[in-house]
């Protein structure tokens, strides 16, 4: 099954390297490119992507504003942030208006195109360093919501607590799924318990649990 990609970025060599990565990948197309967040909104409707790498820091409409908004109309659109070391600001804003992942933009190629198929198959690809930035700035106060909203975790099965401690070291589940010995379905099922049972809603809540926990 052939991904449809769009990529948001406002400057041209990102888009171009973007655009050249995926179509190293027999099964991305990219089927469009936009420079500001109102051309993001714009495409994404007229051209119905799978996954957009959607850049988080934009003159006019940013990328938070775009997600939110593109999600408000096509909520099974999956919207994959790219953001710098340093962006910290707004990450957690990016996951509330619906972001399903975030990568840095100087990731591996490999893990770029891992993420992009992770976030189709309605995965939350994270780079561990981003992941950990945001649960620690969350864990700080710096953020909302916090943990605190959620319900501690209570009657866990041991390998639901398994999951949930490799969840909060920001390990993505095909690597929870071999530490395990699992396989990916099972993850990804644990995880969905995971959260029914402790009121979470995304990963990044659920791995704030898991430090505390810890």
């Amino acid at each position: 099954m052939t991904i449809r990609v769009l990529i948001v970025d406002d400057q041209h060599l990102v888009r171009a390297g973007l655009r050249m990565l995926c179509q190293t990948d027999d099964d991305l197309e990219v089927v469009g490119e936009a420079a500001t967040g109102t051309d993001a909104v714009r495409l994404a409707e007229q051209l119905s992507p799978d996954v957009i790498l959607m850049d988080l820091r934009m003159p006019g409409m940013d990328g938070i504003r775009a997600t939110a908004a593109i999600l408000a109309v096509r909520p099974a659109t999956r919207v994959l942030a790219l953001t710098t070391f340093d962006d910290d600001d707004h990450l957690y804003p990016a996951l509330a208006a619906g972001a399903c992942g975030f990568l840095v933009k100087d990731a591996s190629p490999t893990d770029l195109l891992q993420g992009i198929h992770r976030a189709a198959a309605g995965d939350h690809p994270f780079s561990p360093d981003v992941l950990r930035r945001v649960v620690d700035s969350a864990l700080a106060g710096r953020t909302a919501p916090s943990a605190t909203e959620y319900v501690p975790p209570q009657g866990l099965t041991t390998r639901e607590a398994e999951v949930l401690a490799l969840v909060a070291e920001g390990l993505a589940n095909a690597d929870i799924a071999t530490r395990l010995h699992l396989g990916i379905t099972t993850v990804k099922t644990h995880i969905t318990n995971l959260m029914a049972k402790t009121g979470t809603t995304n990963r990044v809540q659920l791995a704030v649990l898991g430090v505390r926990e810890r």
